[in-house]
């Protein structure tokens, strides 16, 4: 096995390939998939033509205020090491956020519930944008939904164990743009970290390098994007729901030399949903390394520490 294996989640040992995959590596690369081309390629060329725009039209969908979780950030506009606690220099990218894009139907009273359902921001200089990322974020959605039901069978749970906690699922989704510096400038793009919610789904640049996952004996090993896959790594939440069993890996992107673009799409659990040890991972005899928290206000704090103000 590399350190990202390759699964194709349309087979039947799927199950078993990706708990070996998780609590070795916390990365997967994913085929079979069927996410459909022209879907993929509408949210990527929309991407692209958003980041090419002059910076007059992207300041115009600016998160509104330092912590608005969607919008544009401008260059430096996040140190994601800060998450873990630690000071570093502004990251060395820009980016564009949604969140939800299906209005919720159940009643908010947790008013940091209420922000996590915050209004999108959408470019009115590029209409094309706000169709291709809802079709994308629902694909994204349904392909989270289908890799949870997978990971339950390969945790020795029932396939729809996770279907009731990520019904009402505030996910986030992003595309990310790193200028290319030659020879690079000692900074990185995105600075080390791990991400917060239940897993992420990356559409990576097939062309450009720069990911790296920390491995276990501390050294930082690249993860190549396959053409025509998602990179999917572990949150925090899911770590927590395992007990630690499987892991939620540090990883960073290295400033590249060339112009790099991703989109990220970060899946979230209900806002309400408990994250406690499974009971398939808790050995006998021993207590859960983690008290329980509803996964709204772990993802709240770790989101709020990485943000710089501009």
């Amino acid at each position: 096995m590399t350190w990202v294996p390759v699964v194709d989640i349309s087979s039947q040992n799927a199950p078993g390939l990706i708990d070996e995959a998780c609590e070795r590596a916390g990365f997967l690369t994913i085929v079979g998939h069927g996410v459909a081309d022209a879907v993929v390629a509408e949210a990527w060329n929309t991407a692209r033509a958003f980041f090419d725009l002059p910076l007059a039209d992207r300041m115009q969908v600016a998160m509104p205020r330092p912590g608005y979780p969607y919008g544009y950030s401008p260059m430096a506009g996040e140190t994601l090491t800060r998450s873990m606690g630690q000071a570093a220099a502004p990251d060395l990218k820009e980016s564009f956020a949604i969140g939800p894009v299906d209005r919720p139907t159940h009643t908010i009273t947790d008013p940091d519930e209420s922000f996590a359902w915050s209004e999108n921001l959408w470019p009115v200089a590029l209409p094309t944008l706000q169709p291709a990322w809802e079709k994308y974020f629902r694909a994204m959605s349904d392909l989270a939904a289908r890799l949870l039901r997978l990971m339950a069978v390969g945790l020795g749970l029932p396939e729809g164990h996770f279907d009731p906690m990520i019904d009402r699922h505030t996910s986030a989704m992003r595309a990310l743009n790193y200028p290319g510096i030659e020879g690079g400038d000692g900074r990185l793009g995105a600075s080390a970290h791990t991400d917060y919610g239940t897993l992420t789904i990356l559409l990576a640049d097939p062309m450009v390098g720069g990911l790296q996952l920390e491995g276990i004996d501390g050294t930082w090993r690249d993860v190549e994007a396959v053409p025509g896959s998602f990179v999917v790594n572990l949150g925090d939440a899911m770590a927590r729901w395992t007990n630690d069993r499987w892991r939620s890996t540090m990883h960073r992107v290295q400033v590249p030399t060339q112009r790099r673009q991703s989109i990220a799409f970060f899946h979230n659990a209900n806002w309400d949903a408990m994250i406690e040890c499974l009971p398939t991972c808790l050995p006998l005899n021993e207590e859960p390394k983690y008290a329980p928290i509803a996964a709204g206000p772990h993802l709240m704090q770790k989101f709020q520490s990485t943000v710089n103000p501009y």
